[in-house]
């Protein structure tokens, strides 16, 4: 069967093919997607991209052998493409915007194929499965395992991407705000538990702000409207739960775009499970702004948590 030709981009280079096996790369939104398909290339590694329509960008096509643009309900012929291009493993990249399936056209738009519609009935038709994003999205890998086709965590492939534990910025936070870094710390863990969202913002230990379906910026966004005076922290952190392999939680450029324009002061994420993207570009807004940002552990917080016990 031949494939669409407006779905379908060519090979850029045939040089590119090398005797390395191939990796199915489902790329949803941002950066990350298109910096793992570029190092691989580099290493030459083949990329066979499955592109999420609205979401992955079209700057994947240069480093991919083949990139083919899908709905999120097409579970079914993604599976028949990375079979027909002989992919066993597999990684999923990028932010897929939830609040798209709540929006009265995604499912003409994001149209589920038969594997898609059986996969998922149980989620949306008869609901008996609940849409946290962990449960969706262990059950599309479950899906392509089930197809033969491993799913395998991206920072595997760029470990270096993860955020070592320090200081970042030549700023340190003050007792105060590490008072509320540990305070965020267990709201976050909190919510990642019940797998609401990765992010909470807060100011003298109160909470301003949680990530929900919208995501961190709009969180950030809403933190900022809320307290106009800024000076807040931002706690970002892995669940504890947390599948490596999918909702890797990552901060970047616009991260510290949000939290600048907010008059934000803090930025603490959790170190070896945060993928921290453009760090000289992040580390640039940062000192411009005085922001400190800080990569910490379990182990910081309860030493700082305990330093702030009242003798």
């Amino acid at each position: 069967m031949s494939l669409p030709l407006n779905d379908l981009i060519d090979p850029v280079s045939q040089s590119r093919h090398v005797s390395q096996k191939p990796l199915g790369l489902i790329a949803g939104w941002g950066r990350y997607p298109v910096l793992l398909a570029q190092r691989l290339s580099e290493q030459g590694r083949p990329v066979y991209c499955l592109a999420v329509r609205d979401h992955a960008d079209p700057a994947l096509a240069d480093y991919a052998e083949r990139i083919v643009w899908l709905g999120l309900g097409q579970l079914g012929r993604a599976i028949r493409l990375f079979r027909r291009w002989g992919v066993e493993e597999a990684t999923l990249v990028g932010k897929i915007h939830k609040v798209t399936l709540l929006q009265p056209w995604m499912v003409f738009h994001h149209w589920p194929d038969w594997v898609g519609f059986r996969t998922f009935a149980p989620h949306f038709l008869h609901h008996v499965r609940d849409n946290r994003d962990d449960t969706l999205l262990t059950t599309v890998c479950n899906a392509f395992e089930l197809a033969g086709i491993r799913i395998r965590p991206a920072t595997d492939y760029l470990p270096e991407i993860l955020i070592s534990p320090g200081q970042i910025t030549p700023q340190a936070p003050t007792p105060r705000q590490w008072a509320d870094i540990c305070f965020g710390w267990r709201v976050a863990k909190e919510m990642g538990r019940l797998d609401i969202g990765q992010t909470v913002v807060v100011k003298d230990q109160t909470v301003l702000a949680v990530e929900a379906i919208e995501g961190t910026d709009p969180c950030l966004r809403r933190a900022g409207e809320l307290c106009p005076v800024g000076g807040f922290t931002v706690v970002k952190v892995a669940k504890p739960q947390q599948d490596m392999r999918f909702d890797v939680p990552t901060v970047g450029v616009r991260t510290l775009e949000n939290i600048a324009s907010g008059k934000g002061s803090v930025l603490a994420v959790e170190a070896g499970k945060t993928i921290f993207l453009d760090p000289d570009a992040v580390l640039s807004i940062a000192l411009r702004h005085r922001i400190a940002i800080v990569a910490v552990t379990a182990e910081d917080i309860a030493a700082h948590a305990k330093d702030a016990l009242p003798a």
